[in-house]
């Protein structure tokens, strides 16, 4: 027969092993959720399709833009294998919704209206929101390249010319380490000879 100081001795053991157990078990799963919360934030940026007509106020995509948002949304509406873009953003302009209402529709999403003159305010919420997400942005020829430098993705992002409507831009936001930026095209090519 064991002698009661043995006995206690083994739930003593038992029970630190549980302890250590239910320890290394909660640290776990607290670095596999601070691990997935920060996890990298990628922000697709394109300029709007191809508009009717220059120097209206607002006007709606052409034929050609039409055919650009229709390639658009073949590209992205797969763009993650797993889960698809979580979040689309576009300027109240006409020509800015009408590139992004296809996708939107095709995922079910919403179009959050964001100022085209506060860039900054768009980001910050952007990245509040939608941490470790796939996010479109659709901008303007002149925003485009102002929100991926305050993103301090790469500064070098050059001009888009008036009649250049085939870049995607692709920001990769790591919750540690450096922004990255790929610059891809799509669509009918853009040929800076060509007369405007």
């Amino acid at each position: 027969m064991r002698s009661k100081n043995e006995q206690d001795r083994r739930r003593a053991r038992r029970r630190r092993r549980i302890q250590v157990f239910v320890i290394y078990t909660a640290i776990a799963i607290g670095l596999a959720w601070f691990f997935e919360s920060q996890a990298t934030t990628t922000i697709i940026f394109v300029r709007h399709a191809e508009q009717t007509d220059h120097a209206a106020d607002d006007p709606p995509l052409s034929v050609a833009g039409k055919q650009r948002v229709a390639e658009l949304t073949r590209q992205l509406v797969d763009a993650d294998v797993v889960a698809g873009i979580d979040a689309i953003y576009a300027t109240a302009y006409k020509r800015s919704t009408e590139t992004a209402a296809p996708l939107s529709e095709r995922l079910d999403l919403p179009i959050n209206i964001y100022d085209a003159n506060d860039t900054e305010s768009v980001l910050e919420t952007i990245l509040k929101n939608h941490k470790g997400k796939i996010i479109l942005v659709v901008g303007h020829s002149d925003t485009v390249p102002e929100l991926i430098a305050n993103l301090g993705a790469s500064k070098k992002v050059p001009p888009i010319a008036r009649d250049e409507f085939d870049n995607i831009y692709i920001i990769s936001i790591p919750w540690f380490g450096k922004t990255k930026t790929i610059r891809l095209r799509y669509g009918e090519p853009y040929n800076a000879a060509a007369p405007a």
